[in-house]
């Protein structure tokens, strides 16, 4: 038996570079809906063609209802909806053998990246562990690590996907666009992106099977920073418990447990999200 864990965000997906395709409500919303749905069922055939035996996908995009029910693949399950306690790494847990990371964006800060930020591109500027800056990636192969399981995959552009390789040892990835500013990408043809997911993701979800990728598990302890949008945001962010802050937009969260920190860093962008601003025509 082998359980697949597909997490998938938009802002990778091939064809997608501006703002305005990955916001709900925009003319160019419905079909970014359709590339996303087609990405997802890409990596579901390539888990199945790996080996696994169970797929479950994980909807992790703004507010977490993009993915289309009905045209997804029917042997996968689908988490969706919001607000998720556990945001992009929703219902994971030790049952998963590997988690698969499509259609992800790099940290926030990236010079000449699709729409980089990380976790809340409204509030959080910058989020540091142990002083160093750290992409969505990296923050969900800690979960995922936490659980003694490996993430296999990540695709996007080519800076989130260079990004991630960084620290995540072992891990493949597909490059279905190369970046040249936060809303400029030269990408791929969908459908070449999508045989390329399939094709990646049969081949991390088989060497998952065999046992050939390790955990992400950095080591403890943790001092989690993150640099907010203003100083409102901040006051409201240093109210949680345990939290310090250390800067008029700074706030930080010292433990010895990584999924403390991540609990922590989701808190942070729920209870600040209030006093974040909003993008224009959202």
């Amino acid at each position: 038996m082998t359980t697949v864990y597909v997490s998938i965000d938009m802002e990778g997906v091939a064809g997608v570079a501006t703002l305005q395709q990955v916001w709900r409500g925009s003319d160019d919303y419905p079909l970014s809906r359709l590339l996303m749905t087609g990405e997802a069922n890409a990596a579901v055939a390539g888990a199945f063609d790996g080996g696994a035996t169970s797929v479950v996908v994980n909807d992790s995009h703004g507010d977490m209802a993009n993915l289309l029910a009905e045209d997804l693949d029917p042997r996968a399950e689908l988490l969706i909806g919001t607000p998720k306690p556990w945001s992009m790494m929703q219902g994971f847990g030790s049952d998963a053998d590997v988690a698969l990371f499509v259609a992800y964006h790099a940290r926030a800060g990236t010079e000449a990246a699709v729409l980089d930020h990380t976790y809340s591109g409204r509030l959080l500027y910058d989020v540091r562990v142990n002083g160093e800056s750290w992409t969505e990636a990296e923050l969900n192969a800690a979960v995922a690590g936490s659980y003694g399981v490996p993430v296999g995959l990540v695709t996007g552009d080519d800076k989130a996907c260079a990004q991630a390789a960084e620290r995540i040892k072992g891990i493949r990835s597909v490059v279905v666009k190369q970046a040249f500013g936060r809303g400029v990408a030269r990408s791929v043809h969908p459908s070449a992106a999508r045989e390329a997911i399939r094709i990646g993701a049969a081949e991390a979800v088989a060497a998952a099977t065999r046992g050939e990728l390790e955990p992400f598990v950095p080591d403890a302890p943790f001092a989690l920073e993150a640099d907010l949008v203003n100083t409102s945001a901040t006051d409201l962010c240093a109210m949680v418990p345990g939290v310090e802050r250390i800067g008029a937009r700074t706030v930080r969260f010292d433990t010895d447990d990584f999924l403390a920190a991540f609990r922590c860093l989701l808190t942070w962008t729920y209870v600040g999200a209030s006093e974040a601003p909003r993008y224009a025509g959202t």
